[in-house]
């Protein structure tokens, strides 16, 4: 099919079928449920092809001016290398506008975002896997409702931007626990069903230890359970190998520009919400 015959259009509900047939065709584990959070806190792009069939998708998930993921991009199997992906992206990165802008890439898009303009800043390692007997932290305990305005700061001080609606929704469709010191969180940990089975994050701490009881509170309470983590941290990786949670794959994270981590900054995102997400 010429590329000329592909058209992007704004993505929307009536596009959300076909969209988890692609990214099922691409391995990916999203259910309908997964990709209705993501288009909500989202805006996107379809391509149709001169059937109207959706053959690709992208989302720009913004965090107020501070900065936005691009996210969800798939190319049906049968149009990949002829354009498309850069049709969406182009697309995708008008909705980012000025916004300093971040994704995780795959090994086989990595040559198209580097020609965009973004540069490696990272790597993310994906671990999953049926968990065993995990002892329960002694210093973790379940968030309340009013801990979300002080979890929300907490998370741009670490992610660098307001996440104000991504934290809202996460308590609506998740749990959080958090790690308390002299009346005040220390760190936080998000669990929600996601995919095969259940998704750790965000994890946001001052420290390792600390990252490590947050994800154990929730193991600790779920033992046979199917559990998903992606991290930043290769210390938290190994740990994770270590308790049944082994290396599935990952990405590569990347940014446009390039922004310096505040000096300001105490805590440190040690799990991603997920790749799509941040």
């Amino acid at each position: 099919m010429p590329i000329g015959d592909i058209e992007t259009i704004p993505f929307g509900i009536e596009h959300l079928d076909r969209a988890i047939h692609l990214s099922r065709e691409a391995g990916w584990p999203h259910r309908l449920q997964d990709w209705q959070v993501a288009l909500h806190l989202s805006q996107g792009v379809v391509a149709l092809d001169e059937a109207g069939e959706v053959v690709g998708t992208a989302l720009m998930t913004p965090y107020g001016d501070d900065c936005a993921t691009i996210n969800m991009v798939i190319v049906g199997a049968k149009l990949r290398g002829r354009g498309v992906g850069r049709r969406l992206m182009d697309a995708v990165l008008r909705l980012g506008g000025e916004r300093p802008l971040r994704l995780i890439a795959t090994s086989d898009g990595l040559p198209l975002y580097e020609k965009l303009g973004f540069r490696k800043t990272g790597a993310v390692f994906q671990h999953q896997g049926t968990l065993g007997e995990v002892p329960a932290p002694p210093d973790t305990e379940a968030a309340m409702a009013a801990d979300l305005s002080e979890i929300t700061a907490i998370d741009r001080n670490a992610f660098g931007a307001s996440r104000s609606a991504l934290i809202a929704k996460l308590a609506k469709i998740g749990e959080f626990a958090v790690i308390r010191r002299n009346g005040k969180i220390a760190g936080f940990a998000c669990i929600r069903t996601f995919g095969r089975g259940e998704v750790i994050g965000p994890v946001v701490a001052t420290d390792l230890k600390d990252a490590k009881a947050l994800v154990r509170h929730f193991m600790s309470r779920r033992s046979g359970a199917f559990f998903r983590v992606d991290t930043g941290d290769a210390g938290l990786a190994a740990w994770l190998a270590e308790h049944s949670l082994a290396h599935a794959g990952g990405g590569i994270a990347m940014a446009r520009p390039v922004v310096a981590r505040p000096a300001t900054s105490t805590f440190t995102t040690f799990a991603l919400a997920n790749q799509a997400l941040g």
